[in-house]
């Protein structure tokens, strides 16, 4: 696999901006419920990655990124908690892969560096919440993660349908 991740920094955001756009419309045009519905265009888009721009440079925020040959297939967040309370958990945010590259072990890299991280942030616990009955519950369960329960008609999907979720967490080994 030629798939290189790395994370990415504020001074790098920009020039991944458009990558990171195709691969938000792709991933909604194609059924994934990640907070927009079916008719999210460019611009809107644009501005939801104007946002995470802002949250990783105040330091909440750190984004991964798959690359193969030069295009950008796939992205990952991790949002920080920065309360004093919360310092030992973080929270996995929109795990994609352009659906053209899907089912090469993408999401898999992306999620092995995003845990590798987070452990050298002294960061013990993990979680997430996703569609129920979605191929990520089984991504998530293969690397561990267990489901506590969901809630039912949490969400809408791209097709403004509400869907039930799905939470999982994750509790990492932390080194000494």
């Amino acid at each position: 696999m030629s798939v290189q991740v790395r994370q990415l920094d504020v001074a790098d955001f920009d020039g991944h901006r458009q990558g990171l756009i195709t691969l938000l419309l792709d991933a909604v045009k194609n059924g994934a419920s990640v907070g927009f519905l079916g008719d999210i265009d460019s611009a809107q888009a644009d501005r939801y990655f104007s946002e995470v721009h802002h949250t990783l440079s105040s330091g909440a925020l750190a984004i991964w990124i798959a690359e193969d040959q030069g295009q950008l297939v796939g992205s990952v967040q991790l949002s920080l908690c920065l309360k004093p309370n919360g310092l030992n958990r973080g929270e996995v945010q929109k795990l994609l892969v352009l659906s053209s590259a899907r089912r090469r072990g993408i999401a898999r890299l992306l999620m092995l560096h995003l845990e590798a991280h987070t452990a050298t942030l002294q960061r013990g616990l993990l979680y997430l919440d996703t569609e129920a009955g979605s191929d990520a519950e089984n991504l998530y369960r293969s690397l561990d993660y267990t489901c506590i329960g969901g809630l039912p008609d949490y969400a809408c999907g791209p097709d403004g349908k509400y869907r039930a979720n799905a939470i999982y967490y994750k509790t990492l080994s932390l080194p000494d």
